[in-house]
Formats: structure tokens, C-alpha cells, sequence
């Protein structure tokens, strides 16, 4: 009975080992995955700054899709969702209404599972780079999803400026609550001594500048992309028929901030009007205002002969779509490159009037605390004075 048992035992062990070492050999199974790498380097990447002194530059972003050996995945279709990050209400950014919504989508054929593009990252915060992997050809390997993340830090000019203006608004508070602690003696007929009735007066006449100027900015910004409605600089036609080909795009021709624009190139034979695929589209968004590219990328065209992708414009001021068309290295269809253009006005939406107070709020806050350190240090002052 004893060697029953015995043998019991030592079967249920191996059971379980077994059962062990095969979860083992699971969890250690390479599994596909996207690479995600950036020009700059991470650390050196920063926000979109509007008035910057110097010319901005889009930022590289290559994604490379890998088999569980590290190895690139052939002929994979990537299709990609670029999440801004989410909105604090506490903390907003220079763009508040780009919070929380969607910067870039796009499906990109990928003959070497590498698909590389160049975005302006407008705000600070934590990006999420939605990534779905699929083969071209079926069966040739399993779709997979990955998530990745991508910080960018704030501007650190940005936290000096603000440690200069706290510094002036603390010794604004501190200096009026010196006045108030040290108060005249009332004369008949006062509510308060002349000192703090002239205080007052400032504080409320800075005030109202404040509040107005807030106001005006944001009916600036909000108008903003309809004042340059005029712009007259001459483009490349949306349409263009050259050398047997027809380059065209298409999508949206007024957009908004906040919200995804559908942008599309069509390239067909214009004998036949059959798609062709066999050439590289070479696609620009550029900001007129600033002429900044604000987002590149080199494709090639779907079966249909049509490269496709949705794009926020951040800034509310007109857009230029260029897009150049080249043969295929391998193609037996040679011609000069073609070029296509088409604008695109953007709406400005100015961000809800409680976003605005903020900035007021904190600053009033830190005045207020000057004031009362103010307050205290007269108060500790004045029984010394007393006594002497």
C-alpha cells in the first residue's frame, strides 16, 4: 500500500513539473513586435512652440516590425493611430483643444515592415502610438497589435518664464500686504487709509487688464484661421495629367482643429483609368503661416492605385497638401516626377472660457500668498515696535 502511494506521489510531482516547465516554455516563446525609434534621441524631443526663435523641425518616427527572432517581417501592411495626451484641466497645454484626441491615422503598405514618417508633436505629455500589424500576403504570419508610448517633456524655457512672473507676482503681494499690515491710522470719514484704498485701486485695475486681455486673445485665436483666408500663394493644381499618368487629391478642403481631416492621392493611367501602384508618393503637410512642415512621409500607392490618411491640423491657419509622384526603382513605367498640391483651411477653436481663468486663478493665488506673508511679517513687526 505504501509503494502505492509512493508511486502516487512521485507521478503527481512529474505531473506538475511537466505542467511547469511547458507554462515556462510558453512565457519564454519570442513574440512579434513593433521597434519604435526617434530622431532626435527621446530626451531631446520637445513640443511645437508657435513663436519659436528658432526654425522647427518635424520629428522622425520610424516603426519597425519584427518576428520573435528580431527579424523584419516581409511585406506587412502597418496601420497606425497617434493618441495626443489626455486633457488636465489643471495643468492644460498650449493647445488644450489637441488634448485627449487623435493627431495622425494612416495604413501604410510596409515592403520591409518599416514604415517611417515625420510628425510635429504639438504638446507636452504622454503619446500613445495605436500599432496594428497584418500581412499583405494571407497567412504569411499572424496580425498582431502592440501599444507603444512616446513622452515629451515640456520646454524647460517655458518653467523659467514662470518663475520670473510668480517672482514678480509674489513681490507684488508681498509688498501690498506690507502696506496693508502697516496701515494708517484712520482719518474721519475712511473706510481704509489712503495707502490701501490706492493698493486696492491696482490690484483691481490689473485685474480687469487681465481678464481683457485673456478675452482678446481668445477671439484672436479663435479667428485666426479665417484671417488668412487671403493667402494667394500660388500652388502646384490639385489635378494633374502628365505623361500618361493622372495624379490627384482628394479629401477634406476645410478643417479643424481638434478633429481628423481625410486627405487622399489617387494615381490612375489617364488613357485607361486603371490604378497604378508601381510609383512612390512623397507627401507634405505645410503650415503657411510659418511655412513649417509639420508632417512627411514616403509611400507607395494600395492596389487601387490610392494612399489614404486622416491628420489633425493643431495650428488654426491654413495648410498646404504637396505630394510628389515617382517611378519605382523596378518599374518599366519611367517619367518625371509629378506634383500635386491642394489647400486646406483650418477652423481655430478657442478653448472654453473656464481654461482661460486658470492662468488668472493661479496667478491671483500667488499674489495673495505674498500678501499674506506680508501680512504676517508686519503683524510680528508691529508688537516689536510697540514694546520699544
Amino acid at each position: 500500500m505504501k509503494k502505492y502511494q509512493l508511486f502516487g506521489v512521485i507521478s503527481a510531482v512529474c505531473i506538475a513539473l511537466s505542467i511547469l516547465y511547458s507554462l515556462v516554455g510558453v512565457s519564454q516563446t519570442p513574440v512579434p513586435k513593433v521597434q519604435l525609434s526617434t530622431n532626435p534621441p527621446l530626451e531631446r524631443i520637445l513640443p511645437f512652440e508657435a513663436e519659436a526663435e528658432k526654425p522647427e523641425s518635424p520629428v522622425t518616427l520610424t516603426l519597425q516590425a519584427v518576428d520573435g527572432e528580431n527579424k523584419p517581417l516581409k511585406n506587412a501592411l502597418i496601420h497606425l493611430t497617434i493618441l495626443t495626451p489626455p486633457s488636465n484641466p489643471w495643468l492644460t497645454t498650449d493647445f488644450p483643444i489637441v488634448e485627449g484626441t487623435k493627431l495622425l491615422q494612416m495604413d501604410a503598405i510596409a515592403p520591409d515592415g518599416k514604415l517611417e514618417f515625420q510628425q510635429i508633436l504639438p504638446i507636452r505629455g504622454n503619446y500613445q502610438l495605436q500599432v496594428n500589424v497584418s500581412p499583405l500576403v494571407a497567412n504569411a504570419f499572424a496580425p498582431y497589435e502592440q501599444t507603444l508610448n512616446l513622452k515629451v517633456r515640456e520646454n524647460p524655457v517655458k518653467y523659467k518664464y514662470f518663475a520670473v512672473i510668480a517672482a514678480i507676482l509674489l513681490s507684488v503681494g508681498l509688498l501690498g500686504g506690507w502696506i496693508i499690515g502697516g496701515q494708517e491710522e484712520l482719518q474721519q470719514g475712511e473706510i481704509a487709509p489712503q495707502s490701501v484704498r490706492l493698493l486696492l485701486s491696482t490690484l483691481t485695475a490689473i485685474a480687469i487688464i487681465t481678464l481683457l486681455f485673456i478675452n482678446i486673445s481668445a477671439e484672436v485665436a479663435e479667428a485666426h484661421g479665417s484671417g488668412h483666408s487671403s493667402n494667394t500663394e500660388a500652388i502646384a493644381p490639385s489635378v494633374q495629367k502628365s505623361q500618361d499618368l493622372e495624379v490627384r487629391i482628394d479629401g477634406d478642403k476645410n478643417a479643424t482643429v481638434g478633429k481628423l481631416a481625410n486627405l487622399a492621392v489617387q494615381v490612375k493611367d489617364a488613357a485607361t483609368g486603371k490604378p497604378i501602384n508601381d510609383v512612390v508618393l512623397q507627401v507634405k503637410a505645410i503650415a503657411l503661416e510659418h511655412n513649417l512642415t509639420v508632417f512627411t512621409y514616403k509611400g507607395v500607392p494600395d492596389q487601387e492605385g490610392k494612399l489614404t490618411w486622416l491628420e489633425q491640423f493643431f495650428d488654426g491657419s491654413p495648410h498646404k497638401i504637396e505630394v510628389e509622384a515617382t517611378p519605382t526603382s523596378g518599374s518599366s513605367r519611367q517619367f518625371s516626377p509629378i506634383k500635386v498640391a491642394q489647400s486646406v483651411e483650418v477652423e481655430g477653436i478657442a478653448p472654453p472660457i473656464y481654461i482661460r481663468l486658470i492662468g488668472l486663478f493661479y496667478f491671483t493665488a500667488i499674489v495673495g500668498i505674498g500678501m499674506g506673508v506680508g501680512l504676517l511679517i508686519q503683524q510680528r513687526r508691529t508688537p516689536l515696535s510697540r514694546a520699544n
